[in-house]
This record gives C-alpha cells, sequence and structure tokens, in this order.
C-alpha cells in the first residue's frame, strides 16, 4: 500500500498509537488554539475584515503544524484513515505538510501544471486524495473533485467544460480516461494513483520517492479561484461552481465551530465521498480551520454494521452522515452498541425526516443537528449547539448569511409564508458565496433576483427565525390549486413501518392537472404483502399524519429510487418518467 509504505520510510512517529482525546491544554497553549479558531470565526461574524491574501495551506495548516513544532499543541493526529483490510495512516499537521509540499512538486515539476490551471481529481476515499488537494494549494492549481461513479461520459464531459490540464485518478477509471483522451484537446498530463505502472501515465507513488519536500506556498489572493465543483446535476446539466480560497477556507469557521461543534481536541468522520462537495466542508475545511483530526474510513459501499463498529471501536467525538444513512443506520438498529467518544451528530444534503432523529435519539441518546447549505455556498442554516432543535427544521441563519423567504420578484415574506430561501447579497456579497458559474453568465446572472440570492429552494421562516425546507422550486406539485411539497408527503410515508423509503413527484391527472404520485421502496418484512391493500394502507396513513389533500393518489412499488452519484434522489427522472418526457 503506497502511503503506508511512504510513511516507512520518512515519517515512523506517525504511526503512533493515538489514546483517547485529551481537552487538557495547558494555559496559553488553549489560547492560541481558540485564537486561531476565533479569528477566523470573527470575519464570519463580520467583525473583522476579510484579508486581502489568505491561503488555507500556509495560513491555518502550516500554523497548526508550527504549533506542533513548538510542543504548544496536543500530538494527536491531523489525519486519521482506515480500511476494511486493517491498514492504518495517521499524520500530524506537520507530516501533512510535508507530505503534501512533495504532492505540490509533483504537481509542478513532473505534471508541468502552473497556478490557475485545473486539475480534475477522481479518487476514492484514499489518503492521496487530501495531499493533492493541499498540494493544489499551495501552487494556485484549481482543484476539481470527482466522485469514483463517474462514467467515461461524464468524465469527458467535465474535461471538456473545465478545459483542465491534468486528471489524476486510479486503475479502476483510467480505462474510461483512455476511453475519451482523442476528444480532450486540453489535457496534458494524466496521473495515476496505483501501485504498478501504466502506460502513458506518471505514477505518483514513484514520484514521490524522488520529489522534494521544500515548496514555497504562493501567495494567494481571497478571491482567486482555489476549486471548482460540478453540481449534482439534479436540476439539470452540472454546471461549474467556481469557490474562492477565503469562500470554503474560511467560510467554514462558524459552523466548524458552532454547527459541528469542534476544537482542536475533537476526532470527526464524515462518510461522504471524496467527490461530492460535504466532503469539503466536513473532510477538509471545517475541521481542519478548528484544528481537529480528520477521520476517514475507506469503505467502498455504506455497510450500516461497519459504520456503527467504527463509531464504536475508535474515538470519533463527531459523526457527519447524510439523511438517507441515518435512515439506514436506524433500521439496523443502534440501540446495542456502545459509543463511548461521540457526543455530537450532524447531517446535510438532504432534508431529515423528524422520524428518523427521533429514532437515533431513542437508539444512542444523541441529537442530530441538521444544517443547510449548496455547492455555491458553505452552512446557510443549520441547528447549531445550544439551540432548541425543531425536528424537522433546517434550523437558523448562520453567519454572514442573512436568510429570507421573498417571493418570486425579491420581495421578503411574512413568517408562516412559502416562498424562496434566498440570502442576501446586496448592498455587500457575502465573501463565502460561489464567485460564478464558470464560462455560464446568464446562469450566475440568473441566480440573483433583487437584492438576493436564490437557492432554487422552497421553504418557511417561523417567527423565530427558523427554515423549514418544503422542496426544491421545480418538484413543487401544484394539483388543484393546492401546492404540496414533496418532502412533507415522504416524511409521513416514512414513519410507516411498510416504507424503506420514498420519492415523491407530481403525476398528471386529466381532472386536478396534476396529482400527488409516491414511488416507494418496500422493507423486506412487507415486500410479499398484497399491493393494492398496502396502497390503500399508506394511502390512509397519509391522511392520518398530515393534510388529507397531500396525499398521494397514485403508488408505485420499486426496487431502487434513481440517485446521483452523491447519493441524492433525482426527483427529476420520475417526474419526467410520469409526464413522458
Amino acid at each position: 500500500f503506497i502511503m503506508r509504505t511512504l510513511i516507512k520510510l520518512w515519517m515512523p512517529r506517525c504511526l503512533r498509537i493515538l489514546r483517547s482525546p485529551c481537552r487538557s491544554f495547558y494555559g496559553c497553549n488553549r489560547l492560541l488554539t481558540s485564537q486561531i479558531i476565533s479569528h477566523y470565526d470573527s470575519i464570519n461574524q463580520c467583525k473583522k475584515e476579510l484579508p486581502e491574501y489568505f491561503n488555507f495551506a500556509s495560513d491555518v495548516l502550516d500554523v497548526w503544524s508550527q504549533l506542533e513544532k513548538d510542543g504548544r499543541r496536543p500530538a494527536n493526529p491531523a489525519f486519521w484513515w482506515v480500511n476494511e483490510e486493517g491498514e492504518e495512516v495517521k499524520w500530524s499537521f506537520e507530516e501533512l505538510g510535508f507530505l503534501s509540499r512533495k504532492a505540490a512538486n509533483i504537481l509542478s515539476e513532473a505534471c508541468g501544471l502552473q497556478r490557475g490551471d485545473k486539475v480534475i481529481a477522481v479518487l476514492p476515499r484514499v489518503p492521496e486524495w487530501w495531499l493533492l488537494n493541499i498540494a493544489c494549494m499551495r501552487t494556485g492549481i484549481v482543484f476539481i473533485p470527482g466522485t469514483s461513479q463517474l462514467t467515461a461520459k461524464d468524465i469527458l464531459y467535465r474535461l471538456q467544460a473545465s478545459k483542465a490540464k491534468c486528471i489524476i485518478t486510479n486503475d479502476t477509471l483510467a480505462p474510461a480516461v483512455e476511453s475519451v483522451m482523442p476528444d480532450c484537446q486540453f489535457l496534458k498530463s494524466k496521473l495515476i494513483v496505483a501501485k504498478g505502472s501504466r502506460d502513458g501515465w506518471l505514477n505518483l507513488k514513484e514520484l514521490f520517492v524522488v520529489a522534494s519536500g521544500d515548496h514555497k506556498c504562493v501567495k494567494s489572493r481571497s478571491q482567486d479561484p482555489m476549486l471548482i465543483y460540478f453540481t449534482s446535476g439534479s436540476t439539470g446539466s452540472p454546471k461549474m461552481v467556481v469557490q474562492s480560497h477565503s469562500s470554503y477556507g474560511i467560510g467554514f469557521a462558524t459552523s466548524g465551530r458552532y454547527w459541528m461543534n469542534l476544537t482542536s481536541s475533537d476526532i470527526m468522520w464524515n462518510t461522504s465521498d471524496t467527490g461530492w462537495v460535504k466532503s469539503a466542508w466536513s473532510s477538509v475545511f471545517a475541521p481542519w480551520i478548528c484544528g481537529s483530526c480528520v477521520f476517514v474510513h475507506n469503505m467502498p459501499r455504506f455497510k450500516p454494521a461497519i459504520i456503527a463498529e467504527t463509531l464504536s471501536t475508535y474515538p470519533i467525538t463527531t459523526f457527519c452522515t447524510a439523511p438517507t444513512a441515518y435512515t439506514m443506520l436506524v433500521q439496523h438498529d443502534m440501540s446495542s452498541y456502545k459509543f463511548m467518544s461521540l457526543k455530537h451528530c450532524v447531517c446535510g444534503g438532504e432534508p431529515l425526516h423528524p422520524e428518523v432523529m427521533a429514532k437515533w435519539k431513542i437508539q444512542t441518546g444523541l441529537d442530530i443537528h441538521e444544517g443547510y447549505g449548496q455547492t455555491e455556498t458553505v452552512t446557510i442554516c443549520a441547528n447549531m449547539k445550544g439551540m432548541e432543535i425543531k425536528p424537522g427544521s433546517l434550523g437558523k441563519a448562520v453567519p454572514p448569511y442573512d436568510v429570507q423567504i421573498i417571493d418570486d420578484h425579491g420581495a421578503i415574506l411574512p413568517a408562516g409564508k412559502e416562498g424562496n430561501i434566498a440570502v442576501r447579497v446586496q448592498p455587500m456579497r457575502p465573501f463565502c458565496l460561489f464567485s460564478e458559474y464558470l464560462d455560464n453568465p446568464e446562469k450566475t446572472a440568473a441566480s440573483v433576483c433583487g437584492n438576493f440570492y436564490v437557492t432554487g429552494d422552497r421553504g418557511i421562516m417561523d417567527e423565530e427565525g427558523y427554515v423549514w425546507f418544503v422542496g426544491r422550486a421545480d418538484d413543487i406539485i401544484n394539483s388543484s390549486g393546492y401546492r404540496i411539497g414533496p418532502f412533507e408527503v415522504e416524511s409521513a410515508l416514512i414513519q410507516h413501518p411498510a416504507v424503506s423509503e420514498s420519492a415523491v413527484v407530481s403525476s398528471p391527472d386529466p381532472i386536478r392537472g396534476e396529482v400527488v404520485k409516491a414511488f416507494i421502496v418496500l422493507t423486506p418484512a412487507f415486500a410479499s404483502h398484497d399491493p393494492e391493500k398496502l396502497t390503500h394502507e399508506l394511502q390512509q396513513h397519509v391522511k392520518e399524519v398530515t393534510a388529507p389533500y397531500k396525499y398521494p393518489r397514485k403508488v408505485e412499488f420499486v426496487q431502487a429510487l434513481p440517485k446521483t452519484a452523491t447519493g441524492k434522489i433525482q426527483r427529476k427522472a420520475l417526474r419526467n418518467k410520469e409526464w413522458g418526457r
């Protein structure tokens, strides 16, 4: 295994055993670590100005590294990686710095990349992904992550749209890249993360052996591009979302501190795939700006038993996974496990059903703190530490965002009125909002309505400022004049023991124009039940749980729901099927 070999060669002490997390800082050490977090939090809180120059690698990671060298920070790892074979990698911030500088030299020299060039990295949860991410920060190269589930067609689209000069992947996806090479005129180099060499590819393992560990970090401006994410495509063709060095680099200080409840003593495990933006949120920027340890389990597939065993075996203090995963975990039943270190749970990416939250609390004794944001933003709303959690709510606005519910003309709506979830961009655009949709000025302009950036999500704000998700704007069902959000119906359905998961969309109707249709994946215990009787039972159930007009007049039982590569349900695909598009 490549990184294990490298560590044995250079950094034997990084394989030390991690003891249980310790919060015993001495006097000034505790002050120093809290000052780092407080400094960047105060920028989010608009108490300090955004610096003209900022680089996450030099201004955050290297500062933590220096505190380690000076003996002013505990020797907890910065990065802790495990897999199902029992292999393990642990790096301190100092080791992370040394290895990422090597990676930076490889990108600049062997790959011939320059500041401002773009590189696409399509890798699973391997340690190299984190090193290459930081290496791009150090060199000013724009990092474009992609999920390992991308097809050759997806890879071609991303290479052509981004004009990337380098692609980094593994043995599994190398053939897909090779198959589209003739159509990728901008691609200059290919870097493979693999044990053996491959014809036509530079090999990261071989280059690491000879690469220098000395590298001077570029002086990047706060608003220089750092990352590009392709949107999931749940609402059309993927767009290229540009994030700056400061937007993600500084923008997660407040949510890291108050939503994820992180300190420099914590160990955070986020299960997201490296291609999903949540991996940047919770496996890079939020934990590391707080000085926390990033924990990674290289699971090829989500297995509830592995998740539960990992949480009970390792001293993980903060856990983040998707609502769909929490649903699977409570179905697995977590009550038989003991989580000695776990104290804080968060989720995001899609709405969390209140029923799942209640079951998790019963089984583990812990609340789930839901947060909400997009590829284009940092955390917009969250149920932050110490707040009253209202099940089903996204929580309140996270600084520096001023979140409002607006109508289609940009006017702020009163409490309790449904409208568009929006973030104020006038008179001052928040620094932690995306820079643009690259090469798409029309879409960039269309994302603003009056004084607000419009998320494309519908919601309601209550009198206390809590935001409630209704659905994507294009997911709303209009039946006989009634506006119905799919999430409300899905939340009602999930409370029935027959329902494993569901997706609700509009379906054409000659009388009502459109009606609610539910696509339902059944739990194993109900798979053999009479479909007609079960349909009636579920319809009655929804009528009892929510307003009767919302019940699904059509029901279809399916084996699986169409999802994006990041696990989000593609209601658009189901809706198109219904309407024959």
